[in-house]
């Protein structure tokens, strides 16, 4: 659960947040930058991400790319888990409870809710996802999706 004040300073945070990053991304056209810099103003001004980070897709799998917090698992078979379901659902997915998503991977188990955003380059294709969870149930709302995606957006 949010544990900052309020929906409405979450969506100001939201804001702040996605002029910062836009700001920063003019900088460089180069892609891992856009990634780890977006990962590194996610993770360290939104309370409760545990983990940040983008997975790329390789063929039948997708790859961890650049990320914040503990390890993660490298590679994530097609198919399975919350990342690959935002993919094939082709939306932003909000996970209350990770243990009750058939399929979850567990890269870490301490990690109890998760958001998953598709990462589309400029042909609006989607070529991996953000992916980020929290060690707090319920973590992630309708507000997340709508400021990561527009964040996500940024990035290509």
């Amino acid at each position: 659960m949010w544990k900052g004040p309020g929906t409405l300073n979450k969506q100001a945070r939201y804001e702040r947040i996605y002029h910062q990053i836009r700001e920063l991304l003019v900088k460089s056209d180069n892609l891992q930058a856009r990634m780890a810099t977006t990962c590194a103003v996610l993770h360290h001004k939104m309370p409760g991400f545990f983990w940040t980070g983008f997975y790329l897709i390789d063929g039948e799998k997708l790859i961890v790319s650049t990320y914040q917090g503990p390890l993660a698992c490298m590679e994530l078979p097609k198919g399975r888990g919350v990342c690959w379901a935002a993919i094939e659902e082709n939306r932003p997915l909000v996970v209350p409870d990770v243990h009750q998503f058939p399929g979850h991977i567990p890269c870490d188990s301490r990690s109890n809710s998760e958001i998953v955003v598709p990462l589309r380059d400029r042909g609006d294709h989607i070529t991996g996802v953000l992916d980020i969870d929290s060690t707090e149930f319920e973590n992630f709302d309708p507000v997340d999706a709508e400021w990561l995606d527009k964040i996500v957006r940024l990035i290509s």
